[in-house]
């Protein structure tokens, strides 16, 4: 049953304050929860958290939803700061809408784009879904820079990361878009790939902000 955005944000919250902070629970109060909230009702009863003397605790079932719902929060920050390049606290507010929309699958595509990520913009730990330790026994590195790949290799744009709007556009000029194939041909001195039909040579400083999916 999918939760309602206020609820996942509760568990998010426990999940750090009793999780990451190492108290195993948190204090009603510090979360301004009240047993009567509609958001805790729902979650107390699907049984993934209760209230204890003016505390509230994760129940087993809990704290692996909240580890998901934590997961979820984070690759969207990662999606609107690295990707999109929405930083600050617009990226922050985007990051908080967006999650909610990452439900089970979703979440997968975005972190493989990512290439699986073990942290957030701010540095605090992404829990690995089963995409990462897949990715990690197999030496699949997804989502990869066009300069970790070698002659001969191919595979798809994902995205581009750059915050010059002249290299975008020059790049985009190029057909250095997302989804059309690419083809690196040399990678010293020049990088020189193949879109299409035709063939570009780049510096490596530009090489470093295409990232392909193999």
């Amino acid at each position: 049953m999918k939760l309602t955005d206020k609820a996942e944000e509760i568990l998010e919250a426990l999940w750090i304050e009793s999780e990451e902070n190492g108290k195993g629970y948190a204090e009603l109060d510090r979360m301004e929860i009240h047993p009567s909230d509609a958001a805790y009702q729902e979650l107390a009863s699907q049984a993934l958290v209760e209230i204890k003397g003016g505390r509230i605790y994760f129940r087993p079932e809990g704290k692996e939803e909240g580890r998901k719902t934590i997961r979820r929060h984070r690759l969207a920050e990662r999606l609107m700061m690295d990707v999109l390049n929405i930083r600050g606290e617009n990226g922050d507010m985007k990051a908080c809408q967006f999650e909610h929309l990452l439900n089970e699958g979703v979440d997968v595509k975005v972190c493989t784009m990512l290439n699986h990520p073990a942290t957030c913009p701010h540095g605090k730990p992404i829990p690995a879904g089963e995409c990462c330790e897949e990715a990690r026994r197999i030496g699949d590195l997804g989502v990869v820079p066009l300069t970790e790949l070698k002659s001969g290799d191919e595979g798809d744009i994902a995205y581009i990361l750059t915050e010059d709007g002249k290299k975008m556009q020059k790049l985009m000029a190029m057909g250095v878009l997302p989804g059309n194939r690419i083809t690196l041909l040399q990678a010293f001195p020049s990088y020189i790939f193949r879109v299409g039909f035709s063939e570009f040579a780049i510096d490596s400083a530009m090489a470093r902000e295409i990232f392909v999916r193999r």
